[in-house]
């Protein structure tokens, strides 16, 4: 126990936080391995899964040793390392799954925010504890209002309270919320089968257009989804799945 396990079966990468006596606490190591293993995935890879070891916890967030340990002077390298490891999960070109089997705070909630869909059971509780503290919320934090609206994003991050899925709708945050944690593998399985059926191109081109919408106002979006639509569309593998579709 200590770094993330990471296991490759077949198309799906499981990356598990393996710290279950701390509720898979992290440690800034731990951010590093999370983004290697989503930067340099297998030949093979085209889902990843992000999950926690045990059944207490996701992720408590970062250890309070962290930042107990770290120099007053420290503060931009330790949130460096977190954003680095955020910045792989948001911008990798394979589809992301966050597996939340408890609870999920602080740096662990970003880093589910940071996925592209997340899967939940019934009693999972999320939230950014930080300003408790006396630091801010920051890096991927800043994807919460699109999730709740600002008034509830700015609820949950000015009091670093924790909240059930329910309480903040969990239509909000999550793509399936199961009703018990025996639930959960069989709708990740399949969403991953259901992730996994575009073509390779097709996923990293659209998963780069949510980057650049994200980033970038309208006008700028439209033009840059029609210079990689044309790109992908001269595919070999986007020809070989037109031939083949079937509705």
């Amino acid at each position: 126990m200590g770094l993330p396990r990471v296991h490759d079966d077949g198309a799906v990468r499981t990356i598990t936080l393996d710290r279950p006596e701390q509720a898979n606490a992290l440690q800034l190591d731990d951010l590093d391995a999370i983004g290697t293993a989503v930067r340099e995935p297998g030949a093979a890879t085209r889902v990843i899964v992000l999950t926690g070891a045990g059944d207490r916890a996701f992720a408590a967030g970062m250890h309070l040793g962290v930042f107990r340990s770290a120099a007053p002077d420290q503060g931009r390298e330790v949130i460096s390392r977190v954003a680095a490891c955020l910045d792989a999960v948001r911008r990798s070109p394979i589809p992301t799954i966050a597996r939340l089997n408890g609870a999920c705070v602080g740096a662990a909630f970003e880093l589910a925010l940071a996925c592209d869909v997340r899967v939940a059971h019934a009693g999972v509780r999320v939230g950014l504890p930080e300003v408790k503290l006396g630091i801010p919320s920051v890096a991927d934090a800043a994807l919460l209002p699109d999730f709740l609206g600002p008034a509830k994003a700015h609820e949950l991050i000015l009091t670093g309270d924790l909240y059930t899925l329910d309480e903040l709708g969990p239509d909000r945050l999550v793509n399936r919320l199961v009703a018990s944690p025996e639930n959960l593998d069989a709708a990740v399985t399949d969403l991953t089968a259901r992730l996994a059926a575009p073509t390779r191109e097709v996923i990293a081109a659209q998963k780069g257009l949510f980057e650049t919408w994200r980033n970038r106002g309208i006008a700028d979006s439209v033009q840059a989804s029609v210079d990689v639509f044309a790109e992908v569309f001269a595919e070999p593998a986007t020809r070989a799945a037109i031939e083949a579709y079937r509705r």
